[in-house]
Order: C-alpha cells, then structure tokens, then sequence
C-alpha cells in the first residue's frame, strides 16, 4: 500500500528541472514575474533562501507542485538523489 502511493507521488526536482520541463527559459520566467534573468539562475543555483511568495509564483507557473520542488543548494539536491 506505501509503495503504491510513494509510486504516485511526483519526483521531488530543482527549480531549474522544473523550469525547463514546463518549457521556459530563465529570461521567459524574468519576464513573466517580472524580474531579472540572473535572479532566476541565482535562485536555481540556490533556493535556499528564495522568498516563498516567489517560490509558490514559480512553482505555478511551472505547474509544479511547490511541496516536490527542491529548495536548497544545487550540491545538497545531488547528494540527496545519491541517497535515494
């Protein structure tokens, strides 16, 4: 039954996975909330400290659930799939 519904859940995925499955570039994102392209790649670099207003922005954006994406250091995100 636990197998069953952790087969449902979606993979827990970076900004930038997230991002680049709904199909944007950083500079679309910029674009569409309004802030620069670096800002993006910094955050995906790093969401550790993202504000959750635009955390849940993107994640909408993204279609994403906001809960299964990453947030935290790039490094950490692949220590993390290492693990599981």
């Amino acid at each position: 039954m636990a197998e069953e519904i952790t087969k449902k859940l979606p993979p827990k995925i970076s900004l930038k996975a997230a991002r680049v499955n709904a199909g944007y570039s950083a500079k679309e994102v910029g674009e569409i909330i309004g802030k620069n392209y670096q800002t993006i790649l910094k955050y995906e670099q790093d969401s550790s400290n993202i504000p959750l207003d635009l955390g849940k922005q993107l994640s909408k954006i993204y279609e994403y659930p906001f809960n299964y994406i990453f947030l935290g250091k790039k490094i950490v995100l692949k220590q993390y799939k290492e693990i599981s």
